[in-house]
């Protein structure tokens, strides 16, 4: 969707900053030709070296610059642009840019331009919720320019709340695939949305689960595997910038708490049988990205000391949450995900004959691949069809992931409105 497009990046100073570096990979990685404004305060956190490396083009730093040929760079900055783009904006930013201040680059191009301009906050928490920042928010939405995010989680600072900068696949999502309100057109005439309500899973409700189990063996110890939970994560936040209603079951991981409609924390394979199975029904789309434990022991009331040379643990097999939900009475679309270290397409093609289920996305483990990474690749299954998604971060493929199951999803309902 955003082949052609030119899209104007300005990053403002704030910790934030070094993910604006991804947000140039991804944006050119979906077609855009990209050029990145500066301010003096961002040079602080990242080098604009790196954005030129990223981007292909000059980075743009000073207002009037003497090696532009008519020495006015914002005028032909803002003439430029199909879309600005503010990633990360900066508290004291967005207080200039609603007063209409134009003191540096950034903030005179945003006046000088007929573009649509769109804001991705990041900031401390106190400074989002500060009244001061919120009528600057507002000014600037009244004004048509869209705010995507902040997200709530915790901070740089060590403090949790509302600030945190949108995940880079998340803003691609906004702008590409769409998230409410129209912001502008591309050279290519792809609309680009932002806000909520949008986008190719618009009203669809998606149950996710994601995240290890843990199975006590004493009050002390239990039985894991090294799921991060990055995928289940990154699918959820994807599925949300595309417009979807997100529910989330997760066992426990160390990742910040994403924005979904319902957070649901289990520790268990039982516990989280029961918290899926409880809101299956209700989902049109069950994305199965947990690494649920395939055996449990039975616990100990005590710890387990050490005495014998040898010990023996007695494990039952756990119920199965996929295959529950595939034989539900009104199913929702079910995909579940394969992790192997051998025979990956056999045994994925598998799993989606013998649990009946719609989809299978299957990823190989072990040696820095799958598990505790931030890149995957993915092999993706379903009747009468496949696709390799190659090697890339989690939160690319999970946009890409999801975009699989819309079309698939779609097709088996050609005539369901968007809620």
């Amino acid at each position: 969707m955003l082949s052609g497009g030119k899209i104007l990046l300005g990053v403002t100073g704030g910790i934030a900053a070094y993910k604006a570096a991804e947000l140039v990979r991804l944006l050119r990685g979906a077609g855009a030709e990209v050029r990145v404004v500066m301010t003096q305060a961002a040079t602080a956190f990242v080098t604009p070296l790196t954005f030129q490396a990223l981007s292909g083009n000059p980075v743009h730093r000073h207002l009037l610059d003497s090696t532009e040929e008519s020495a006015m760079d914002h005028i032909r900055l803002a003439r430029w642009a199909d879309l600005i783009l503010v990633a990360p904006a900066t508290a004291d930013f967005m207080a200039r840019l609603s007063v209409g201040r134009a003191d540096d680059l950034l903030a005179t191009l945003c006046l000088a331009t007929a573009a649509p301009i769109v804001l991705a906050p990041a900031m401390n928490q106190a400074m989002w919720r500060n009244p001061a920042t919120q009528d600057n928010a507002a000014v600037l939405q009244r004004r048509g320019i869209r705010l995507l995010g902040p997200a709530e989680g915790a901070q740089a600072c060590g403090e949790t709340g509302p600030g945190r900068m949108l995940e880079p696949v998340e803003i691609l999502a906004a702008v590409a695939a769409g998230r409410g309100g129209q912001v502008g057109m591309l050279a290519t005439g792809a609309v680009l949305e932002a806000g909520p309500g949008e986008g190719r899973l618009r009203g669809i409700r998606i149950l996710i689960s994601a995240g290890p189990t843990r199975e006590p063996l004493d009050p002390v110890r239990y039985l894991s595997n090294r799921s991060s939970g990055k995928m289940g994560y990154a699918l959820a936040a994807a599925a949300g910038a595309m417009g979807a209603e997100v529910v989330l079951v997760t066992g426990p991981t160390a990742l910040p708490e994403p924005s979904v409609s319902e957070l649901v924390r289990v520790e268990t394979a039982r516990s989280m049988y029961e918290a899926v199975l409880a809101r299956a029904s209700a989902a049109d789309i069950y994305i199965g990205a947990a690494a649920v434990a395939d055996y449990t022991p039975e616990p100990a009331p005590h710890k387990i000391k050490k005495a014998a040379d040898e010990l023996t643990l007695k494990l039952v097999r756990t119920r199965d949450i996929l295959a529950a939900v595939a034989k539900l009475g009104a199913r929702p679309f079910t995909v579940g995900f394969a992790a192997e270290t051998q025979h990956l397409e056999t045994y994925a093609r598998g799993k989606l004959t013998d649990k009946s289920l719609d989809m299978v996305a299957a990823n190989r483990v072990g040696a820095g691949q799958g598990f505790e990474v931030d890149d995957n690749a993915l092999f993706v299954c379903w009747p009468k069809g496949e696709r390799y998604l190659s090697r890339a971060p989690k939160t690319t493929l999970a946009h890409q992931l999801l975009n699989l199951i819309a079309d698939r999803y779609h097709a088996q309902h050609p005539t369901q409105d968007s809620r």
